[in-house]
């Protein structure tokens, strides 16, 4: 039975401060996303869609830093669209959510804050196997 996801899945709020020098934001784990963070990426210079995969124990706040993308998102059950353009403005991600990245800017840099380190096979890699694992969970 596939247990819905996202449900979890909300919009974060990036406090910024911003003076006549500019813009600056912060994001403090525990105050602003609800996980302590084990590893910070982040892409540029993307040439092709991005994402096609979940990560079963790993909670996400994704923002666009630069430039914009689109998030499609499934949990198996519903599917969701979100659009990220703004950098005060990110993407809580629960575990077990599929994520595909479209429609990317060329000037897009999308900075991913996850709360586990990365382990290559515990990635499912397609939506097919994501489907078999999120009915088996």
């Amino acid at each position: 039975m596939l247990i819905p996801r996202l449900d979890a899945v909300r919009p974060i709020r990036v406090p910024t401060v911003r003076d006549d020098r500019g813009a600056l934001s912060a994001i403090e784990a525990g105050i602003h996303i609800p996980f302590a963070v084990a590893r910070i990426f982040y892409m540029h210079g993307m040439t092709a869609d991005r994402g096609g995969h979940a990560h079963p124990d790993t909670e996400q706040c994704v923002l666009a830093v630069a430039g914009s993308l689109r998030l499609q998102l499934t949990d198996g059950i519903s599917h969701a669209e979100y659009r990220l353009d703004d950098p005060t403005q990110g993407l809580y991600l629960p575990p077990m959510v599929y994520i595909d990245i479209r429609d990317i800017s060329a000037d897009a840099v999308c900075l991913v804050l996850a709360s586990t380190h990365y382990v290559p096979d515990g990635v499912i890699r397609s939506l097919p196997a994501y489907l078999e694992a999120a009915a088996a969970s």
